[in-house]
């Protein structure tokens, strides 16, 4: 079936992703694989690339773009070719729209600059050890000051993308005691300066998969926070992260459909190649028939992903929506990655085989974002049950 979602502009843009993919990517991914995250230096290609800079208005020097159709493709190509660009995802699809939709215009143009050139990189942090998905549990505060100059912020997170390389991180925090009626209420959102004093980073995880990706714990000791970088209105932070969710979503959606593409792409050129028994493992029946399975449910995500990406860039994706979506897509990468990896035998064991590197960066998809748990519970909520 045709694709509508792209037209000739976005198609212009995958070519030349997918060449700058291939002479600046691939050639030392294993390099970042091995050193468990990207180089600084990288970001400021990647910036050169004009990918940072696509959704922020030209005054602040991005090229104003308001679709999340670009954001589609590097997902796509990224996992067709079996790599990944660190930690800038967050610094665009997480961190972005809240300097954009809460950032006052003195702070739009003392961050965004920054932000397109990748001089700052930004992450967000939300998690907190024990607190898991129960953000309103959260235990990092910041009072403000006697003289009202600035806030004092005490506490720690945990899973940080981006956290290692991060010049400014969006962090959540208790600025009031929840209500009696409203634990969520009492968090506000920062953006926190690295070098500040107090700041610290401390392990870099070592984690399953998304071994070029850098995620931190960071810790905050009586860190000062200028009253000027408050994002937003205090104590509403909560509401802010919640109408945030449905792109954020909407994002591991359509990443878990584009690994699960690219597994079929790389199942499929291994079992051609492969032989055994004096055949290619292409000409097994089983082979085909489980590859054909696979390429149907692929079929399907991708309808999903593409009607989602078609619903958020009108403004119209619900949360529920963007919970299927991800629910839906994310199963289904794992049940294809998995059969693919099979296909590969033993070599879909080894890490220098592209399908082994993304059953493990697969794998969280059912977790960030909310677990596939939480997202049966918000489908259910919207079902009226």
């Amino acid at each position: 079936m045709r694709r509508t979602v792209f037209n000739e502009d976005h198609e212009a843009f995958r070519e030349t992703l997918r060449a700058f993919i291939e002479a600046e990517v691939v050639p030392v991914h294993e390099e970042w694989f091995a050193a468990g995250q990207v180089p600084r230096e990288f970001y400021y290609k990647l910036a050169e690339l004009g990918l940072f800079g696509i959704s922020v208005p030209e005054e602040f020097g991005g090229a104003g773009m308001e679709s999340h159709k670009f954001e589609a493709i590097q997902y796509e190509e990224t996992a067709r070719a079996g790599v990944s660009f660190g930690g800038s995802g967050v610094h665009v699809l997480l961190a972005l729209p809240y300097i954009k939709a809460l950032g006052t215009d003195e702070q739009k143009k003392r961050y965004l600059e920054k932000f397109v050139s990748a001089e700052e990189m930004w992450a967000l942090a939300m998690t907190e050890p024990g607190t898991g998905s129960d953000l309103a549990g959260m235990k990092t505060t910041a009072k403000l000051s006697e003289d009202g100059t600035h806030y004092v912020l005490n506490g720690s997170k945990t899973f940080i993308t981006g956290g290692v390389h991060a010049d400014r991180v969006i962090v959540c925090a208790r600025t009031s005691a929840p209500t009696a009626d409203d634990r969520r209420f009492g968090i506000s959102l920062f953006a926190v300066d690295t070098k500040s004093e107090g700041y610290s980073v401390g392990r870099k995880l070592d984690k399953l998969g998304l071994k070029t990706s850098d995620t931190a714990e960071l810790a905050f000791v009586d860190v000062k926070v200028p009253v000027e970088d408050l994002l937003g209105e205090e104590n509403k932070g909560f509401y802010y992260l919640g109408s945030n969710l449905p792109s954020e979503r909407w994002g591991i959606a359509y990443g878990a459909y584009a690994q699960a593409k690219a597994a079929v792409r790389f199942a499929k050129e291994y079992v051609q190649d492969r032989t055994v028994f004096g055949k290619t493992v292409a000409s097994f029946q089983n082979t085909k028939f489980e590859l054909a399975a696979c390429q149907a449910e692929v079929d399907a995500a991708e309808a999903v992903a593409d009607r989602a990406l078609e619903a958020l860039d009108a403004g119209e994706l619900t949360a529920a929506e963007a919970a299927s979506a991800k629910l839906f897509t994310t199963e289904v990468a794992h049940r294809v990655i998995d059969k693919c990896l099979q296909l590969h035998g033993g070599y879909g064991f080894m890490n220098e085989y592209p399908i082994a590197r993304l059953y493990a960066d697969n794998r969280v998809n059912r977790i960030y974002g909310g677990t596939s748990e939480v997202m049966k519970m918000i489908i259910a909520k919207n079902m009226g049950l």
